[in-house]
């Protein structure tokens, strides 16, 4: 905990539900220690009944900002005055800012998500990018590839498939690029695989608990592929064990988390946030955990 609060600590918080389990406030709270801002990070559980309720404390009690998580990401955006370009573009926020009463949404997920891959020397433009899944984590990813200038491939379940159709025209209204939806079975991943530059699963496949689930099997990846899991619990996944033993680099789910929330915490402070201090607290819980 912070060890002194007064009337001119600022707060920031995350709403969602549920909320319990989240690294956020553990992650802020060790930034702001660390950079010695006078600042606290607390977690609240706000339904979806009880959301406008939340946006109008936020305002009247003059916290500085917000993450948002689920299932608030696109229910959140009416409350708010402005978005900023990608977040209007994707249709989600995840970080809001307030200032003096005007609040404005952004989406750090994309840029995380971005961050954790040029942070490993990688850049996705001109690549071929195979993504996994086409829900809330897909369109961030989707979207901030795209701008990037990537030729992307969509697979999805055949019950879901008109999420990635969905998901696909959205992105075409934006940026001129080369994105396709297809049905995620063998052989289209058989197929697109072959001359794939970087491979994302944005789905909870291999989440905790189901850790032994994966949708790719070691013999499909080849070495020269990135690997690249969103999911961050467990730290390795059997997706990303499969791959090292395939030869194939790989990025876990854990970069992105601590970069959107790095990029949070530059947004409300106007300070760096210190990365490896955010990343090492994660990691000790997450360790905890197993």
């Amino acid at each position: 905990m912070i060890s002194e609060i007064s009337a001119g600590t600022r707060i920031c918080g995350l709403i969602g539900n549920p909320v319990e389990h989240s690294l956020s406030p553990a992650m802020h709270n060790a930034a702001f220690r660390k950079t010695g801002l006078d600042y606290m990070y607390l977690p609240f559980k706000v339904t979806e009944n009880n959301l406008s309720g939340a946006i109008h404390g936020v305002r009247s009690l003059n916290f500085k900002g917000l993450n948002v998580t689920i299932p608030h990401k696109v229910a959140i955006i009416p409350f708010l005055d402005e978005l900023e370009p990608m977040a209007e573009k994707i249709g989600a926020v995840n970080t809001i800012v307030n200032d003096n009463g005007y609040l404005k949404g952004y989406n750090t997920d994309a840029g995380g998500f971005i961050r954790s891959l040029t942070e490993k020397g990688i850049d996705p433009g001109g690549k071929n990018i195979v993504i996994l899944g086409a829900g809330g984590a897909s369109r961030a990813v989707s979207f901030t590839l795209a701008e990037q200038g990537a030729d992307i491939v969509i697979l999805n379940r055949r019950q879901e498939m008109s999420w990635a159709e969905e998901l696909t025209q959205n992105i075409l209204r934006f940026f001129k690029s080369s994105i396709k939806a297809k049905e995620l079975n063998d052989a289209n991943l058989k197929s697109v695989l072959k001359s794939a530059d970087i491979l994302v699963n944005a789905t909870s496949v291999g989440m905790s608990p189901n850790i032994d689930q994966t949708l790719i099997t070691g013999k499909l990846i080849r070495p020269q592929i990135v690997v690249f899991d969103i999911i961050y619990n467990p730290i390795k996944t059997r997706l990303l064990a499969e791959a090292e033993k395939a030869g194939a680099r790989t990025i876990g789910g854990l970069n992105m988390l601590v970069w959107q929330g790095a990029l949070s915490f530059k947004l409300w402070t106007g300070v760096e946030a210190p990365v490896d201090i955010m990343k090492k607290e994660a990691v000790n819980i997450l360790s905890k955990t197993v």
